[in-house]
């Protein structure tokens, strides 16, 4: 995740250690529609990430990371392009990149773009040891939580294409390779009505690469430059289709870790404020309300900056703030080796995943 200026417009409260569902008088009339988002298997989807190892640039974790995600996207149905592009860090090092673009419905011009970064922080240089700051980042949460809630997403859908019938309201089964047993209290209990999704648009999963390339805190500079979302940035001027545009975007970044919560970041309301009242609405109808507070949070450098200012989408951030964290705002385990699977909770991956599932499925 990249580096931000925080501009607090809210009351410091204490996060709580776990996800409470909330519901609202104001949403209490309004149904929650879809399949059921099945944490266990976006847990396995983090792990099987984190098991090639941190996917930094350059390294052959990443190449075969790449290769994973893509195959998991083609598995599920999905047309897959693979956007290779050479990029410049801040230090020179050319970043052999590739942003990952799986569509579901290819061909239709109408369209929902979902994103998240897939590469990881080299540098742990938020640890608190400053031993550990040149040591690289495995990076469970900031980089895999994201692609693990897309890739749910996309394997619930492909259920939908091989069954062409609704969805029940049982919680939906986990991944094919998922082979424990599944921990129900991790699953949404929300009562499904409506559960087709709109078949007038597609949806595009990004997963931009070379976004935690950025700056190191221990380089002193006046001007650090703009060396973030680099994968975000080529992708916004080079888009995979000419011309590309969608109705929206919604970025996942660290939406798997412990006692997260997701303020209303500022950049995502000053750019598509009407996205946000959809999501943070859509979180309360399905029960996760109190994962999503109507509070703002932070200003943010991330992917969906040049997705609002250069692709010309409407594009929000869903991120975790945490004001009363003394490590960072972005939590305890952000750049530290600590990003690992043992800080990651099932139930924040549930309280993302529903809510949007509760977004795709409502659309009209």
């Amino acid at each position: 995740m990249v580096m931000v200026l925080f501009t607090i417009h809210c009351s410091l409260f204490t996060v709580s250690c776990g996800l409470r569902k909330q519901t609202t008088a104001d949403t209490e009339t309004q149904s929650a529609i879809g399949p059921a988002f099945n944490a266990d298997s976006a847990f396995l989807f983090c792990q099987q990430q984190c098991d090639f190892g941190p996917r930094t640039m350059n390294s052959q974790a990443h190449d075969l990371c790449e290769q994973w995600i893509i195959n998991k996207f083609k598995g599920y149905g999905m047309t897959v392009i693979p956007q290779k592009c050479e990029l410049k860090g801040y230090d020179g090092t050319t970043l052999h990149s590739t942003n990952i673009i799986a569509s579901y419905k290819p061909d239709l011009k109408d369209r929902i773009l979902l994103c998240a970064h897939w590469d990881c922080r080299p540098w742990a240089d938020n640890d608190p040891d400053e031993a550990n700051w040149h040591k690289p980042v495995l990076a469970a949460n900031d980089a895999a939580s994201g692609v693990a809630v897309m890739l749910e997403i996309a394997r619930l859908i492909s259920e939908e294409l091989r069954t062409k019938s609704s969805w029940t309201s049982q919680a939906a089964k986990p991944s094919d390779d998922y082979t424990e047993t599944t921990d129900t209290s991790q699953q949404s209990n929300h009562n499904s009505s409506l559960l087709t999704l709109n078949s007038s648009f597609g949806i595009d999963f990004i997963c931009f690469d070379a976004e935690d390339y950025g700056f190191p805190q221990w380089e002193t500079t006046d001007d650090p430059g703009n060396t973030w979302a680099l994968g975000a940035q080529y992708w916004a001027a080079n888009p995979h289709v000419s011309g590309y545009k969608a109705r929206y975007g919604i970025l996942l970044d660290m939406v798997g870790g412990q006692g997260a919560q997701f303020y209303q970041e500022i950049m995502s309301k000053h750019y598509a404020k009407h996205i946000v009242d959809k999501v943070w609405q859509a979180a309360s109808i399905v029960g996760y309300g109190s994962s999503f507070p109507m509070t703002e949070g932070g200003q943010i450098t991330d992917d969906h900056i040049p997705v609002n200012t250069v692709a010309n989408i409407p594009c929000i951030d869903i991120i975790p703030y945490y004001p009363n964290c003394e490590q960072s705002t972005f939590g305890p385990t952000w750049h530290t080796l600590n990003d690992d699977m043992a800080h990651l909770d099932k139930n924040t991956l549930l309280a993302v995943g529903q809510t949007i599932i509760q977004v795709l499925f409502s659309e009209k």
